[in-house]
C-alpha cells in the first residue's frame, strides 16, 4: 500500500494556495516563493526582504560570508516564521558547555520559536545506533545536546517531543539506556519513542529519482516538526555520517538502499525534508565508524552546527573532517536535487565561541 501523509498531502495544498494568492497579487513588486524547486534546477531561495521592527536593531554575525537569506521550513501544511532580520543561514557555535554551544547555535539562526508553534509535535532524530558504546566513544548523539533541543522546544510551546532512533547493532532499549540519551530525555520532560515495525508503510518518494516508494515511520513523516540531530561521524562506506546518512532511521530494510548510496540517500532526503538540522561534533569520531568504540580515534570538538539546510549543515561539518562537500556523495547528490546549498561562499555563516 502507498500512501500520501498528511504532512505531504498539506505541503501539496500549500503550494497550490499559494500560487493562487501570488497570481492575486501579481502587481505587487515582491513576491515569496514556497515553491521547492525541481530536482533539475540548482538551488535558488528567494524571499522577500524583511527589516527589524523600530525597537530592534539587526544584530551583525560575528563572523559571516554574503548574506544570502533562509529558505522558509515547511512544516505540515504551514510555514513556519521567516528568519529574523539579522539571522544567519548557518550558525556554528564552540564552546565547553554543549547546552550552551546547542542553545546559542539555535539563537542564531533565529532561536527555536521559528521552528516550533505552540501546539506542535515535535520528533527529534538523534543517531542512536548501537548499544555497544556510551557517549564517550563518540557512535551516537551527545545526550545533552538532545535533551537541550527537547527543553528548548518544550520551552516554545510544543505539546509533546519524541525522541527515536532505529538501531543496527542490539535492542533499542539497550541503546537507549547504553547512550545515555533516554535519562537525558526523560530529565527534560521528553519521550523515547520504540520504533514498531506496524508503523513502517510502503511510501511513495515523489521527488526521488532512484527510489521511488520505501517503507518509512510514518509518524516522522506525520510530525509537525522533525529535528534532525546527527553525530559527525566516520562511516565505512558513506565516508562521513552527517544529516542525510542520519535519516537512514527513518526507514525499515536499511541494508537494501546501499547500491548506489548517495543518492539513495537523497531521495529518502526528499521525502522527509526535516526543517531543523543539528549536527553535534562535541565529540567527533574520526575512524573506524560508523559504532567505533577506541578512544584514540574520538577528537573533542566541542562544536555544534545549524541551520534549516541540511545540505548547507553537510556541507560545512565535511570541512571539520578535512574534507569538502564534493567529497560526500549524497551532499552532492541532495544538492542537485535542490534541497539545499552546499556553496558555503554564499550563505551567511555566523561562528560563535562561547
Amino acid at each position: 500500500m502507498k500512501l500520501v501523509t498528511r504532512r505531504l498531502f498539506l505541503r501539496g495544498m500549500l503550494i497550490l494556495g499559494a500560487g493562487a494568492a501570488l497570481a492575486a497579487c501579481a502587481p505587487k513588486a515582491v513576491v515569496v516563493s514556497t515553491q521547492e524547486p525541481s530536482p533539475a534546477s540548482p538551488t535558488k531561495i528567494v524571499v522577500a526582504p524583511t527589516s527589524a521592527p523600530a525597537s530592534q536593531s539587526p544584530e551583525p554575525a560575528a563572523s559571516s560570508t554574503s548574506l544570502s537569506p533562509s529558505a522558509t521550513p515547511v512544516a505540515k501544511g504551514q510555514t513556519s516564521s521567516p528568519a529574523p532580520a539579522g539571522a544567519a543561514y548557518l550558525a556554528v557555535a564552540r564552546g565547553a558547555s554543549p547546552a550552551e554551544i546547542t542553545t546559542r547555535a539555535i539563537a542564531a539562526i533565529g532561536g527555536i520559536e521559528r521552528f516550533v508553534k505552540k501546539g506542535y509535535e515535535v520528533i527529534v532524530k538523534p543517531n542512536i545506533c548501537n548499544a555497544n558504546n556510551g557517549p564517550e566513544y563518540a557512535s551516537t548523539t551527545n545526550p545533552e545536546v538532545v535533551a537541550t533541543l527537547v527543553k528548548l522546544a518544550l520551552g516554545a510551546g510544543a505539546k509533546r517531543v519524541r525522541v527515536m532512533d532505529y538501531p543496527f547493532a542490539g535492542s533499542a532499549q539497550a541503546a537507549y539506556a547504553r547512550s545515555g540519551i533516554e535519562e537525558a530525555v526523560k530529565a527534560a520532560g521528553g519521550e523515547m519513542e520504540l520504533m514498531a515495525p506496524m508503523k513502517y508503510v510502503e511510501t511513495d518518494i515523489p521527488e526521488g529519482l532512484d527510489l521511488k516508494s520505501w517503507r518509512f515511520y510514518q509518524p516522522i513523516l506525520e510530525a509537525d516538526l522533525v529535528i534532525n540531530l546527527p553525530i559527525a561521524k566516520d562511516h565505512g562506506l558513506a565516508r562521513l555520517t552527517l544529516g542525510g546518512k542520519n535519516l537512514m532511521g527513518t526507514i525499515e530494510n536499511r541494508s537494501g538502499i546501499h547500491r548506489n548510496l548517495g543518492q539513495r540517500i537523497a531521495d529518502i532526503t526528499s521525502l522527509v525534508k526535516p526543517q531543523l538540522t543539528v549536527i553535534d561534533a562535541v565529540r567527533m569520531l574520526m575512524a573506524n565508524g560508523p559504532t567505533g568504540g577506541n578512544l584514540n580515534d574520538v577528537k573533542q570538538a566541542n562544536t555544534i552546527i545549524a541551520s534549516h539546510d541540511i545540505v548547507a549543515a553537510d556541507a560545512y561539518a565535511t570541512t571539520l573532517f578535512g574534507l569538502k562537500p564534493e567529497d560526500i556523495a549524497y551532499v552532492v547528490a541532495s544538492a542537485k536535487m535542490g534541497l539545499g546549498t552546499m556553496d558555503l561562499a554564499n550563505i551567511k555563516i555566523e561562528e560563535l565561541n562561547v
